[in-house]
C-alpha cells in the first residue's frame, strides 16, 4: 500500500468494539448515514460506541491553507480516539486527510509526542467499506435493496485510499440490487470542497459530465462513500427534475428484508437532510 501506515487486519468473525467517527459533515447534514453505519456494524455483531467529544478531522482548514489552525484539531482527534480499538469513518475524504496529512501536521508543529500518537492510532482507522472488506473479510452484510444502483468512486476513495472495487463487491452481494455500470466512473464530480466555489465554471462542467453519465446509466439511485460528492451531484439532478436519488453506501447496506426506511424517506431525505445544502450550494452559485 502507498500509505505510510500499515493497517491492522483481523480475522473474519472477530467481534470488535468500534468507535464511530461520524464526521462533522455527516453529523450536520446526513445523520442517516451514521445511523445506517451503526445498523450494519451491529447486524454483524460488533459493539458500536460514539465518543461525544469528537469534532472535525481538520480537512477544511488544511485544504484552505490554515495549516497551523488544523494542528489543534489533529491533536484533539488523537486524544479522543487514543484508546479506541478500531475507528470507522463513513467518509473516504476524512480518512484521506488523516493518513496523508496528520503526521505532516504533527511534524510541522514540531510535536514529537503527537507524531507518535498519530503513528499508533492511524493503523486502527478505517473507511467504512474498507473496514468491512479488508479488516473483517465480509462482503455479504445481509442487505436487501431492490433498486437499480450506480456507484460513483470519489477521488479520495480511489487516489488516496485505493479502495478499488471494494464498494462494488459489497453492492454485488446486496439482494435485489441491480448494479448499473457508470460511464467514465473515474472522473471527478467537480466538488472538491472550495474548488467548486473558486473554480465554479470548471466545477460545473465536470458536474455536467458526471450527471450525464449517471442519467445514461439508467440508475434509480446513485451511491458513493462520500456524501460531499453525492450532495454536489444531487444538486444538479434535482435542478433538472430527474427521478434519480442518492444514498450513501452505508444506507444501502443497512437496508434489509422488510426495511422500507429508504422508501419512506422519499423526497424528505433529499429536501431536508440534503436540501438546505443543495439549495444554497446549487442555486446561489
Amino acid at each position: 500500500m502507498s500509505h505510510r501506515f500499515r493497517l491492522a487486519f483481523f480475522v473474519k468473525d472477530t467481534l470488535l468494539r468500534v468507535s464511530l467517527f461520524i464526521t462533522c459533515y455527516n453529523d450536520a447534514l446526513f445523520p442517516d448515514t451514521g445511523k445506517a453505519a451503526v445498523r450494519v456494524l451491529e447486524r454483524l455483531g460488533h459493539e458500536v460506541e460514539f465518543l461525544s467529544d469528537q469534532t472535525c478531522c481538520g480537512q477544511m482548514h488544511w485544504n484552505t491553507g490554515y495549516l497551523r489552525e488544523a494542528v489543534p484539531i489533529v491533536r484533539h482527534f488523537a486524544r479522543v480516539f487514543r484508546d479506541a480499538e478500531t475507528v470507522v469513518v463513513p467518509s473516504s475524504s476524512c480518512v484521506a486527510m488523516m493518513r496523508d496529512h496528520y503526521l505532516k501536521a504533527a511534524e510541522m508543529a514540531d510535536d514529537a509526542a503527537l507524531a507518535e500518537e498519530v503513528k499508533a492510532l492511524l493503523p486502527r482507522v478505517f473507511e467504512f467499506s474498507e473496514f468491512l472488506v479488508r479488516r473483517l473479510g465480509v462482503e455479504d452484510v445481509g442487505a436487501r435493496f431492490t433498486h437499480k444502483v450506480a456507484y460513483h468512486p470519489s477521488c479520495h476513495s480511489e487516489r488516496s485510499l485505493h479502495l478499488g472495487d471494494i464498494p462494488l463487491r459489497l453492492l454485488r452481494r446486496v439482494r435485489g440490487l441491480d448494479l448499473a455500470p457508470l460511464g467514465n466512473s473515474q472522473e471527478c464530480c467537480g466538488f472538491g470542497g472550495t474548488f467548486a466555489i473558486k473554480n465554479a465554471d470548471v466545477s460545473s462542467a465536470m458536474l455536467a459530465d458526471k450527471v450525464r453519465h449517471v442519467l445514461n446509466s439508467g440508475a434509480e439511485v446513485l451511491t458513493a462513500v462520500d456524501n460531499s460528492c453525492l450532495m454536489h451531484i444531487y444538486g444538479s439532478l434535482h435542478r433538472q427534475r430527474t427521478f434519480v436519488r442518492v444514498a450513501h453506501l452505508a444506507e444501502i447496506l443497512a437496508a434489509g428484508d422488510g426495511d422500507r426506511s429508504y422508501e419512506e424517506q422519499g423526497d424528505e431525505r433529499h429536501m431536508v437532510s440534503t436540501g438546505t445544502a443543495v439549495r444554497v450550494w446549487g442555486e446561489k452559485r
